[in-house]
This record gives structure tokens, C-alpha cells and sequence, in this order.
């Protein structure tokens, strides 16, 4: 199976999905426990909630768990939150900090993977948004994730339900971001926070450069708001997820905008 899927649009904005895959080879499958078999941390559906919402963006997706290795980390193995609960470049637990594996890779075989997968998506993905810059003049890295609501192991509470990152405004022009926020906290029944506990991954990091003409932001959903339960069998809820789809599509058509008049 290959790495990576990707579909080239004409337009200003690539679609980064790190984890949305399923793929797990057979001998990474064999060193897993029954928990981890689960791959509970997938950013479940996400490819299929932003299906169709802009014909012209560029969509590059993962197609191998992020237990595999984590295509949203730095591959030094650098955290993202010093001081802060969160998982690895190769994750040893899930979510809720419990093991995933009844043998844990070591060096060398997850400086495989890394070379197996991480590399080749992020080559991917940094070929995908050069095209796109070069030929529109400005491309908006816009980086799809969700997660579950409640994980006391990461985070206190409740998740908002949009989780705007830009590293502390560094990865975009401000202008993007007010736009993004303003839309997200106009959507009625909804909450939103701009660079709380998801600042945006390594993804939105390294590829934010908005003096070079590459924007980047990161958008953490709560799964509560498009999956029925945030539990086993992860099943998508239409209702829900036609309302998110509205307001996920004027994000999407507000960036290809803003793009279309700064080239």
C-alpha cells in the first residue's frame, strides 16, 4: 500500500490529513497489544467530512495509523508541549496514557518507519504545497484534524468544539486567522479557541511561512461534533456532520478567497 494519496487542485489550498489512516503492517500489527489494535486515536472520518467542500484544493492524506509513527511529529522526536502531556514520533500509548504495545520499536526500526512513511508523505506534502505556491502565486497549508472531546490525560475538561493553531499567530497572516476564529465563533451552537492546548503540530510549524508566501493552520475538531459516539464503533452522524460540513466549507471557500486576492 502506498504512504500517501493525493489529489492536485488547481487552487491556492492543500488539505493535509496525517491521521486518517488505517494502514498498519502486518509485522508493526503483530507487536501491538489488544489496545493499541484498536487504533482509538484515529482522526476518525475526517477525510469524509471534508469531501467535496472545495473542488479545487489539493488533499494530501496519510494512509497509515498514526501508531505506525506520528506524520503530525518531528521527526528529531522533539516534542511539540515541553512540560506537557503528549504522544511521541511513534506513540508508546494512546490517548489516555495506556500502552499500546506488547513490544515497543526501538531505534532502529522506527528510524525505518520514519523513512518508510514520515518522510514520504512530508515529501509529498512539501512537493504539493510548492506546486500549488508556484502556480498560484500564495498556497494556505489547511491541516485536518479531530480529536476526542474529554482526555484527561491531555487536557482539563471539555475540548472546544473548533480548535484554531498557528503556532501563536507565526505560521499565517493575522488576517487569516481573525477570519478563521470569526467564522468558527459566529457558527451557532458551537465553541472555539484560538491557540489553546492545540497550537498546531509539527505540520503547521514547519511548513508556516507567510513572509515566503505558505500560510498554514491548523484546525483540531471535537469528534463530538460529527461522530455519534466518540467511543467504538466511531460511527459517523450524518446530522451532525452536514451542519459541521457548512461551516467547515466557509472556512475552506474564505481561505481560497483570501488567497485569490493576495496573489
Amino acid at each position: 500500500m502506498k504512504a500517501v494519496e493525493i489529489h492536485k487542485g488547481s487552487g491556492p489550498v492543500v488539505l493535509g490529513m496525517p491521521h486518517t489512516g488505517l494502514y498498519v503492517p502486518d509485522e508493526v500489527k503483530e507487536a501491538l497489544n489488544a489496545n493499541g489494535r484498536q487504533l482509538a486515536d484515529t482522526d476518525w472520518h475526517i477525510d469524509r467530512l471534508y469531501d467535496g467542500l472545495l473542488g479545487s484544493a489539493s488533499i494530501v492524506r496519510a494512509t497509515f495509523s498514526r501508531y505506525v509513527i506520528d506524520a503530525n511529529r518531528d521527526p528529531e522526536g522533539i516534542s511539540l508541549y515541553p512540560g506537557q502531556n503528549t504522544t511521541t514520533l511513534v506513540p508508546l500509548t494512546d490517548f489516555d496514557g495506556r500502552d499500546i504495545w506488547k513490544k515497543s520499536p526501538g531505534g532502529e526500526e522506527i528510524e525505518q518507519r520514519r523513512k518508510l512513511f514520515h518522510a514520504v508523505y512530508h515529501e509529498a506534502l512539501a512537493n504539493e504545497i510548492e506546486r500549488v505556491r508556484r502556480e498560484n502565486g500564495i498556497a494556505i497549508l489547511y491541516d485536518c484534524h479531530s480529536i476526542r472531546s474529554n482526555i484527561p490525560f491531555l487536557f482539563e475538561g471539555k475540548l472546544p468544539d473548533f480548535n484554531i493553531g498557528t503556532n501563536s499567530g507565526a505560521t499565517c497572516d493575522p488576517k487569516l486567522e481573525q477570519s478563521v476564529s470569526e467564522i468558527c465563533s459566529a457558527a451557532h451552537g458551537y465553541t472555539t479557541v484560538v491557540n489553546g492546548r492545540f497550537k498546531g503540530g509539527w505540520t503547521t510549524r514547519h511548513y508556516g511561512r507567510p513572509e515566503e508566501g505558505v500560510h498554514a493552520i491548523q484546525m483540531e475538531l471535537a469528534q463530538s461534533t460529527y461522530l455519534k459516539t466518540e467511543t467504538a464503533p466511531f460511527e459517523y452522524d450524518l446530522q451532525k456532520a452536514e451542519k459541521m460540513r457548512m461551516v467547515l466549507q466557509q472556512i475552506l471557500e474564505t481561505l481560497d478567497n483570501f488567497a485569490r486576492s493576495a496573489s
